[in-house]
This record gives structure tokens, C-alpha cells and sequence, in this order.
């Protein structure tokens, strides 16, 4: 357990310097280390002998529900819309206008609670939490802070051990609950007139909530918590959950103790929009809690805001003094009924006064599950005889996986060659140029024509990579056409092969002598030599061979 914490990278100790912007900046990784114990809090080894930390990190999860309507209204969602012009009179608040409940959005949260292993609550209500907000226009959201859909579920997820995707640990967050409520407008801020406008195309959008319990102990943690929940998300299409888009938000809640003690008081990071940004904003807000009170301060329950800029938490508002929500029952929207199939043939004629249309059949949705990420990942581990760390890798890069699966039902090269060519040449690429696979010039196509070249050994392994180079212009030549032009074609005549290691073998005296003395590595100096006078167009096993074969005469 305790080689699994160093996956979470941070040593809770006061090891500060000071950096620019007046934010303090972190200990530097190398000088991180953490221990866990079995619950998953980490406990520093400080090498300064100070009082050991724990951190602790909770999380609440907004993610946008994929639907074409709002929650309440039947205004349509779609992102980067021209301000205002999706809104209708009820996501105005208008007098008189009622909410009417998408049972779409009811149905993807009762999926997500399935997915997340929740118990399903089977009667759930909405309710009203009052705060005044200028984008907020009824003066009130429609939230469930009592009866959710879903309750005391749990997420599995995995992080790398010390950076290394070859050790890998997996780790479970508890799921408190998961509830629908309504997303409020956007305000936008104009600094050079000193006014803000308002924008309430999102005012109702129906969202998720998804509470995490305070099981995590680091940035890393969270990260990797928060991406597989995006993943989970995404394979349901309960939610898009692109983080750039605003449809996956997170609340980081932090604190830090000492073992045995209570929690300390905690601080809310509010509407972190990126995977990388929680986990700095995470590592950070931990740090900076620990120098405060190691320096004779005080923690304060505050609200505060994560600067991608300076790389620091900054405060928004205090928290000490508990705000009275007023909170109670949306009295406009019936309870929820979420029943098995064979409960609702029971019912049936016996249920009057319900509205049909606030009744959710709990088995229909579970049977139409598709396989979660981590059950993609064991098949493709199955399947293809990959290792587990590239199975992540497949499945963390939109659509790669598919174009891995397409590319091995077109090549005669075996699925773990494949993947090499997959995620250390292809995904390269993609990376430098900032593409998307989808975007990707080559497709699974002409990436399998050409591995079905290298495999018939019509080119060699370099210059196969000379004609992925070729392909990645787009320019619609075939890989067969790219080695013709360029004259890349394996060298068949073996004499000419000869001819050119003996050559090689004359001018490397030294290196000779050295292989002769028993040196056997100096043999593949050779063979890049080899390959360097044939520009790529020589076999590398059979160059070995005739070297060996002319050094032993």
C-alpha cells in the first residue's frame, strides 16, 4: 500500500519557495513522497520532523446531461448559441410559466447511478434552494438536496506509480449520491465599461451532480477519479462531458489534519474546468493549507478559485457564517417513481393518480448498459494479447480504440505490433500536431496497407516510417505508390547485399577487431552501417546474418 500512495506525488510538508505573482509555488516533484494507509488518506514522511498531514479531498462533479432539451423547459441546448436565444418564458421566470420534468434527463441519471453502482432510490423529490444570483432569475435553483435519484455508490479507477504506466494501482471513491438540478445562466463580465451582462441560454440546462466522499488524498487522485467518471459519462451518453465546453465542472473540497484527529476545516475550489487544472489546483490548495498552519495560522471555510495563470488558489468568497438556503419542496413537480419492470405490470390500474410519465423502469435502462471502460479495457487485454497499460492509453484518446480494432481486421501484423505503431508513431504524431484521431490524415486504412508491406517484408521497419512520414501530408498517395517514388523497396539481391557488409566490414577495422575479441554488441554499429548505406532498404536480421557469416571466415 504504501509503494501504491507514490502515485499521489506529494510530499505534505512545508517545502515551499516563493513564486512569482505572490502565489507560492509547490515542492518540486523529486521532492515528493507519500505513504497511505488503508483507507487512502496519504500520511507524509516529512524529512523535517514536523507533525505529519493528512490530506483529505472530496469532490462534486457537475455534469451537463446529453439532451436536446433543458430540464424544465423545452428549450433547445447547444453550446457557443448567440446570447439569449435559447430561453424560454419558464428559463426566464416569467409569471405563471410551470416546470415540466425531461424524462430523459431522468432516465441518463438513474443510467449513471446504474453504471456507478448505486442503490436507486425509488421515489425521489425536487426541492428549491433559494439564493439571490443575477443570473439566477426565479431567485431559486431546482435542486434534490433530499431525496436523490441515486445513493452510496462507488467509482473504481487507476493511477500510474511513480509516472510509470507499467505500475499500475487501482483505487475506489465512494459515491454519496447523484442528483438532478438546473443549471443557472452565465454572467460576462465587460472590465473595459465596468458591466456585466448576462447569458441565459444556459439558465435550466439539466445537470447531474455527482458527489464524491472525501476518500482521496492528492491531485493525482482526483484526476484520475474525475477521468474515468468522464469516460463512464461518455460511453453511457449520459453526458459529453467535454470539460473545454463547460459540460463537466468540479468542486475540489480540501483539508488537511493530523492522524487521529478530526478533519481539519475544509476549502471549496470551485468550477475547475480542466483534469490537469484539479490536480494542480488540488496539490496546491493542500500545500498551502499546511504552510499556513505550520506557520501559526488559521484555515478559513472559504470559497476560492484556482489561477491557471499563476498556478494558485485565489479566494472568492468566506463561508463561515451558514447560509440559509430556505430550502423545501418544488410543490409544481410530482415525486419521482422508479420501479422494476415486473413492479410496473403489478401496478398497473392500481396507480390512478400517478402521471405515467414520471415513472422509470430501473430494469429497462440496466439492461441497456453497454460495457464500462474498465470492461473494454480487460477485452481488449483478452482479445488482442496487449498489455493492461495500453488498454488505458487506447481508451483515453477518443476514438483510438477503434482505429487500433480497424487497423488489425486489415493487417496481417499480429495485434501487439500494431499497438506499437498505434500509440508510439500515430498518437505521436497526433500529439505534435494537435489533432484529434478523428482528424488523423491517415486513416486505419492506409496505416494497416502499410504494416501489411512491412509484414510481407517488401520494406523495411525505417523505411516504413519514411512512408508514414509521407502519409501524414494527406497528399492521397497510397503507401505501395510512396515506396515506388521514393524507392524504398527492400534490396533482394543478396550479393548486392554482400558486397555492401564487406565494404562496411573494410572500412570498420576497429570495430572488427572488437567483435573478434568477443564484443558482440559492436556487431549492431554495423548494422546501422549497413542500414545507413542502403538508406533503410536493407533487412536488419538478414544484414546480422551475412555480417556474422563474412566476420567468422
Amino acid at each position: 500500500m504504501a509503494a501504491a500512495a507514490r502515485g499521489c506525488g506529494g510530499v505534505w510538508r512545508r517545502a515551499w519557495q516563493r513564486g512569482g505573482g505572490g502565489c507560492p509555488a509547490p515542492a518540486p516533484r523529486e521532492q515528493r513522497a507519500v505513504s497511505c494507509n488503508a483507507r487512502g488518506g496519504a500520511v507524509p514522511a516529512g524529512k523535517s520532523g514536523l507533525a505529519p498531514w493528512v490530506p483529505v479531498v472530496g469532490l462534486e462533479i457537475h455534469a451537463q446531461i446529453s439532451s436536446n432539451s433543458k430540464l424544465f423547459s423545452g428549450s433547445q441546448v447547444q453550446f457557443a448559441a448567440p446570447p439569449n436565444s435559447l430561453v424560454s418564458f419558464f428559463d426566464a421566470s416569467l409569471p405563471g410559466t410551470l416546470p415540466v420534468l425531461n424524462r430523459r434527463c431522468v432516465e441518463a441519471a438513474v443510467m449513471t447511478g446504474l453504471a456507478l453502482n448505486c442503490s436507486i432510490n425509488k421515489k425521489s423529490l425536487f426541492d428549491r434552494k433559494h439564493y439571490f444570483y443575477a443570473d439566477l432569475p426565479a431567485g431559486y435553483q431546482i435542486t434534490q438536496q433530499r431525496v436523490p435519484i441515486a445513493v452510496n455508490g462507488r467509482l473504481s479507477y487507476s493511477l500510474c506509480i511513480d509516472n510509470k504506466m507499467s505500475q499500475m494501482v487501482t483505487k475506489t471513491v465512494r459515491i454519496k449520491q447523484i442528483q438532478l438540478e438546473q443549471d443557472s445562466g452565465k454572467s460576462l463580465h465587460d472590465d473595459t465599461r465596468s458591466q456585466t451582462l448576462i447569458d441565459l441560454n444556459r439558465a435550466g440546462v439539466g445537470l447531474m451532480e455527482v458527489v464524491m466522499e472525501p476518500d482521496m488524498c492528492c491531485g493525482e487522485e482526483a484526476a484520475a477519479a474525475v477521468r474515468e467518471l468522464q469516460l463512464i459519462l461518455q460511453t453511457l451518453g449520459s453526458s459529453q462531458a467535454v470539460m473545454a465546453e463547460g459540460q463537466l465542472r468540479v468542486d475540489a473540497n480540501v483539508s488537511v489534519h493530523h492522524p487521529g484527529e478530526p478533519y481539519g476545516v475544509r476549502t471549496e475550489v470551485k468550477n475547475i474546468n480542466s483534469i490537469r487544472f484539479l490536480a494542480k489546483a488540488v496539490d496546491y490548495e493542500i500545500q498551502r493549507q499546511i504552510e499556513e498552519l505550520e506557520n501559526g495560522g488559521t484555515i478559513l471555510n472559504e470559497t476560492r478559485a484556482f489561477d491557471s495563470k499563476l498556478g494558485c488558489t485565489v479566494p472568492m468568497r468566506d463561508k463561515e457564517g451558514k447560509q440559509d438556503y430556505r430550502g423545501w419542496h418544488e410543490a409544481y413537480l410530482t415525486r419521482l417513481i422508479r420501479k422494476k419492470q415486473k413492479k410496473i405490470h403489478e401496478n398497473v390500474g392500481k396507480t390512478a393518480n400517478v402521471n405515467h410519465q414520471q415513472v422509470v423502469n430501473i430494469d429497462w435502462i440496466h439492461e441497456r448498459l453497454p460495457d464500462l471502460p474498465s470492461v473494454k479495457r480487460a477485452k481488449l487485454v483478452e482479445q488482442y494479447g496487449i498489455l493492461p497499460e495500453h488498454s488505458f492509453t487506447l481508451l483515453n484518446e477518443d476514438g483510438l480504440t477503434e482505429f487500433f480494432e480497424n487497423v488489425v481486421k486489415q493487417t496481417q501484423m499480429k495485434p501487439k505490433k500494431v499497438i506499437g505503431w498505434i500509440l508510439n508513431d500515430l498518437l505521436s504524431y497526433l500529439k505534435q500536431h494537435s489533432l484529434t484521431v478523428k482528424e488523423s490524415p491517415v486513416s486505419p486504412f492506409l496505416l494497416a496497407d502499410l504494416l501489411n508491406l512491412l509484414e510481407k517484408k517488401e520494406v523495411s521497419s525505417t523505411a516504413a516510417k519514411q512512408v508514414l512520414a509521407e502519409l501524414w501530408k494527406g497528399e492521397g498517395k497510397t503507401p505501395l505508390e510512396i515506396v515506388k517514388e521514393k524507392e524504398l523497396e527492400l534490396i533482394q539481391d543478396q550479393k548486392e547485399l554482400e558486397q555492401i557488409c564487406q565494404a562496411v566490414i573494410d572500412g570498420q577495422k576497429n570495430e572488427v577487431m572488437a567483435i573478434k575479441a568477443g564484443n558482440r554488441k559492436v556487431l549492431n554499429k554495423l548494422i546501422g552501417l549497413v542500414q545507413r548505406e542502403t538508406q533503410g532498404r536493407s533487412n536488419p536480421v538478414l544484414v546480422k546474418q551475412l555480417l556474422e557469416k563474412q566476420l567468422s571466415e
